[in-house]
């Protein structure tokens, strides 16, 4: 940390995610064994459906740091 601080300032858990999938080289589809099925996660990554407990345990469990899943989401008008 002293030598490279991780910025965790304006990340919250939607950008985390995407900045996992990109950096994993996964897709959209590759989230669904963490987040449900296709529809779950694409609600989530609108930002319409909040995380839940068990899918932030499970993509901690991945490797995405906790303190960035447990962030608030303001979630958007369901059409």
């Amino acid at each position: 940390e002293q030598h490279h601080p991780i910025f965790t300032g304006d990340i919250g858990p939607i950008e985390a995610i995407t900045f996992w999938l990109e950096q994993n080289g996964l897709s959209r589809k590759d989230l669904e064994p963490y987040l449900g099925n296709r529809a779950k996660v694409a609600e989530i990554l609108a930002g319409k459906r909040p995380l839940t407990i068990p899918m932030i345990r499970r993509l901690v469990g991945a490797g995405i740091p906790a303190e960035l899943l447990i962030r608030p989401i303001s979630l958007g008008k369901a059409a």
